[in-house]
């Protein structure tokens, strides 16, 4: 049987994929291209159709889990369109950067060394710092609206809002910082996505909570109302040039729907340091598979390429697996505190 002109279990095995990377997608504000791209290289699709249908994925994604997160108030629209603006310009200068490594003959080995580095290194920061659990990233989500600790705010980002240069910005938590240093900022996340041609997810989230200073449920539902632009425009771009395969996008689509709104209502059940946990071990897996990769195009052993997206795939089951886990042992643990106080 087949629909859309593909089988019907290719059909279901991309909406389960969808459920998957929805599911993270939503819970991380990471962009689901670093999943459904290679996965659809491997499968055989041209490059340019893998990467416009994960593009055009993962714009309808971030739609989905941007609107729950606006639901559950983790958006700041303020903060978003700053960080939009700073990191256009920061991947237009990244762009060209980029198009000069390529002219000199070092682009694929800088990108790949440098896209390994950065992942391995975020990921161990972040899981470093949420398992020493010494107050350097504890902002609650509950304090989202209201004033936020300052024994609670990274080191960095202290130092960060401690430059008073106007105008200053008011932001969600009552977190003031200069425009220009947000502005800052975006420009650095951006100029990194630029030079290694990535959504930048895996940047922007860490940076608004570690160099801003914002609530991880914040930054994580603020950086998904940026790639709602950013993958909005790359999307349409590829459209255009007929590059978009909706047999593949809509059962996507339609699996995220559901997963991309657990994630996001899961970033209100668990514990902040959880999810940097799971969001660094994401990181580090990834790093892992991207240096897989790049070592089998070394030794010309492409089944190599199978690993690293088993890997990839892997990491996405078993973090996505602990996301859900600890999401319904806090809902259990708050029915017996309400099941006790009635009880009293």
């Amino acid at each position: 049987m087949e629909v859309f002109g593909i089988a019907a279990s290719l059909l279901a095995m991309f909406a389960s994929f969808g459920v998957l990377i929805g599911l993270l997608f939503g819970f991380f504000g990471m962009g689901g291209s670093f999943l459904v791209t290679p996965a659809l290289l491997v499968m055989g699709y041209k490059p340019d159709v893998a990467v416009a249908s994960g593009l055009a994925f993962v714009f309808g994604t971030s739609v989905i889990a941007t609107l729950k997160h606006r639901d559950l108030g983790q958006v700041d629209y303020k903060l978003g369109v700053l960080m939009i603006a700073g990191t256009t310009a920061g991947i237009e200068v990244g762009r060209i950067g980029l198009h000069w490594l390529q002219d000199a003959g070092l682009a694929d080995t800088f990108v790949s060394v440098a896209y390994v580095a950065l992942l391995g290194g975020i990921g161990l920061f972040v899981t470093y710092t949420a398992l020493k659990g010494d107050g350097d990233g504890g902002v609650s989500h509950d304090e989202a609206d209201g004033e936020i600790d300052p024994d609670d705010i990274p080191d960095i980002a202290k130092k960060i809002q401690s430059y008073r240069i106007p105008p200053m910005m008011k932001l969600k938590g009552g977190i003031r910082v200069s425009l220009w240093m947000i502005l800052g900022v975006a420009f650095a996340t951006g100029l990194l996505s630029g030079l290694l041609g990535v959504g930048g997810g895996f940047i922007r989230m860490p940076a608004l909570f570690y160099l801003i200073g914002v609530p991880v449920p914040v930054a994580v539902g603020t950086d998904l109302f940026e790639i709602v632009f950013s993958g909005g425009i790359g999307s349409f771009l590829y459209a255009m040039d007929g590059a978009v395969d909706l047999a593949i996008v809509v059962p996507l689509l339609a699996g995220s729907a559901f997963g991309a709104r657990l994630g996001a209502a899961a970033t209100s059940l668990v514990d902040e340091d959880d999810i940097k946990v799971y969001f660094g071990i994401m990181l580090l897996l990834g790093a892992i598979a991207v240096a897989v990769r790049k070592i089998g195009g070394i030794i010309e052993m492409p089944v190599l390429d199978t690993v690293a997206l088993v890997i990839i795939i892997g990491a996405a089951l078993l973090v996505s697996g602990a996301v859900v886990v600890s999401s319904i042992r806090e809902l259990r643990t708050a029915e017996s505190s309400t099941t006790a106080q009635t009880a009293d």
